[in-house]
């Protein structure tokens, strides 16, 4: 039952004294319902917005990044035969180094995901070009630049993901690899010769003009591979690549910085790996990231910037893009804050939740999650409930999370909140200045909105948890280890009493794989907290089994 009618009464409603600071500055109070139309955009253009956004979330917006690779001639070198003996040895070099053998591989490697399918409603369905549905993974994108063409990769790479066979632009990629991108790239790009790559690749002298401008800001890039498939770790590239700079952060940077960039003494020796967040709780919150230690500044305008310092753009030539494309901005905010999340009933019938159960589930939450989790009012208590339908009762009406967005430490791994500490020097740079941009290392971490998490599994941070059912589980007691893979099957790949990764006995053949063995024992990964002075106290759980069952119930229905 999602009332669009109501969100924009929600967005109209605001007090005056909200609006009577700006909507980016610090503290200015989540009303209930959230901020779904953060602009307040009547909904004809709330609309247009909103389908504007979700384009530029699939097609990478900014011209001027910094990281363009000229599209056709690694066409010719990937995929075309090899009768160029130049193309041979340039080929040679491309595989050995990166270990790719065809286009499609570089985007499934980047883990872009189909398009949804053109039946596909509601969340599930994203506007596509005038010029029709694209062929290739959702997610890549060609600029035209200097009469050459080059290509890129957009928000969807990391914000959107595969669930039971339909694309959800808006969630956590479960395996985000653009990070593996910059590796491969800063170990290719000074291995190319511009002479070889032109005579092997057939390259006109614009595209290797595109080329030459990715060797040269590559080397303003700072890479750090993630510990674990399904992290990422585009916070420590950003501060990493600030490193490569000189001073002021804006100017190419000298010989001496690329052979001898300044050292970070905690992202160096540390991990600050994290899970991309889903973007449908962002309306909920007035701070962001895992830790809110953005506390101030549009989120979105700041992951722009973010992003291109990790691409090695001008900064410079950046901030008048900023300043000419405020409408870009604009549209791709309104896409993420109105963002929604899939349900449990699109995938499971809605019977599977015994109402009674979920209600039981709901006492228990509001006793012991809501203090941090904020409230959800469901369909179930209306008066008029008894006239609804099993799936309408599960429904949540109005979502009202905390009014300022908290910061607690609950015990879970800390090093991806101390890593922030290395970027509160973006705060020192003029474009994060003229707009506000104010980083914080906090002392924990934001406990979520609870919308759509049944959906967001594993959990915790760092992905350390794989299902509810472990999060209710003391620290001590839960797996200290398991395998991941996709959600390709609601029969296979999904617990549904436990609500995640289903483990021990059941867990697919296929997933056990180095790859997706998630040991917590690695620094970083921990799956320590979230349960002292939560649901044991004085070394006690105060949850029985049944409620345990009944709030995972309750969950689902949110």
């Amino acid at each position: 039952m999602r009332n669009h009618l109501a969100l924009f009464g929600t967005a109209l409603l605001l007090t005056t004294s909200v609006f009577a600071q700006k909507i980016w500055d610090e503290g200015v109070p989540v009303p209930a319902g959230g901020r779904a139309n953060i602009n307040n955009y009547s909904v004809q253009d709330f609309t247009t917005y909103r389908d504007m956004g979700k384009l530029h979330a699939q097609f990478y917006p900014v011209a001027v990044t910094g990281a363009l690779p000229p599209y056709q001639p690694m066409i010719n070198v990937i995929e075309d035969g090899q009768d160029n003996p130049l193309r041979v040895v340039l080929s040679k070099i491309v595989q050995e180094i990166s270990g790719i053998n065809s286009f499609d591989q570089v985007m499934a490697d980047l883990g872009l995901h189909q398009y949804p399918a053109i039946t596909d409603t509601g969340v599930y369905q994203v506007p596509v070009p005038r010029t029709g549905r694209p062929e290739h993974r959702m997610g890549l994108g060609f600029i035209e630049r200097h009469g050459a063409t080059g290509f890129t990769f957009s928000c969807a790479a990391c914000h959107s993901s595969n669930l039971f066979g339909k694309t959800v632009l808006g969630m956590t990629n479960r395996f985000p690899t653009a990070n593996d991108f910059f590796v491969k790239a800063k170990k290719l790009a000074p291995a190319v010769d511009l002479w070889l790559f032109k005579s092997a690749s057939g390259a006109t002298n614009e595209e290797v003009q595109l080329m030459k401008e990715l060797k040269t800001n590559i080397q303003r890039v700072g890479v750090k591979e993630p510990i674990q498939l399904g992290l990422d770790t585009s916070l420590a590239q950003v501060s990493l690549s600030l490193n490569h700079r000189n001073k002021d952060a804006y100017a190419t940077p000298s010989d001496w910085f690329e052979l001898f960039p300044r050292s970070d003494e905690i992202l160096d020796h540390n991990p600050a790996d994290s899970k991309p967040m889903v973007w449908w709780n962002v309306k909920y919150k007035n701070r962001w990231l895992s830790d809110g230690s953005v506390i101030s500044g549009n989120p979105i305008f700041t992951n722009i910037i973010w992003n291109e310092i990790g691409r090695g753009v001008d900064l410079k030539v950046l901030e008048a893009w900023l300043k000419d494309n405020q409408k870009i901005i604009d549209e791709l905010t309104t896409a993420v804050f109105s963002s929604e999340a899939p349900r449990f009933t699109d995938f499971y019938p809605a019977e599977l939740i015994d109402i009674d159960v979920a209600k039981q589930g709901e006492k228990v939450f509001n006793q012991t999650c809501s203090k941090c989790h904020g409230t959800y009012e469901k369909a179930w208590n209306l008066p008029n409930a008894d006239q609804l339908t099993h799936a309408q009762k599960l429904a949540t009406t109005q979502v009202i999370p905390k009014t300022k967005t908290p910061v607690i430490d609950v015990g879970t791994d800390a090093y991806r909140r101390q890593g922030m500490k290395s970027l509160e020097k973006l705060n020192d740079l003029s474009i994060s200045k003229a707009n506000n941009i104010v980083i914080k290392e906090q002392k924990g971490y934001v406990p979520p909105p609870l919308v759509g998490i049944w959906a967001r599994w594993p959990y915790f941070h760092n992905n350390s948890v794989p299902s509810l059912c472990a999060v209710l589980t003391p620290a001590a007691q839960r797996p200290k280890a398991y395998y991941a893979g996709d959600a390709l099957s609601t029969a296979t790949d999904f617990d549904p009493d436990c609500n995640g990764y289903p483990t021990g006995e059941d867990v697919p053949f296929a997933w056990k794989q180095p790859q997706y063995y998630f040991d917590t024992n690695r620094k970083g990964m921990s799956n320590n907290g979230h349960d002292v002075d939560i649901f044991i106290k004085d070394g006690q759980e105060i949850l029985t089994a049944s409620d345990k069952k009944a709030l995972i119930k309750f969950l689902q229905t949110l």
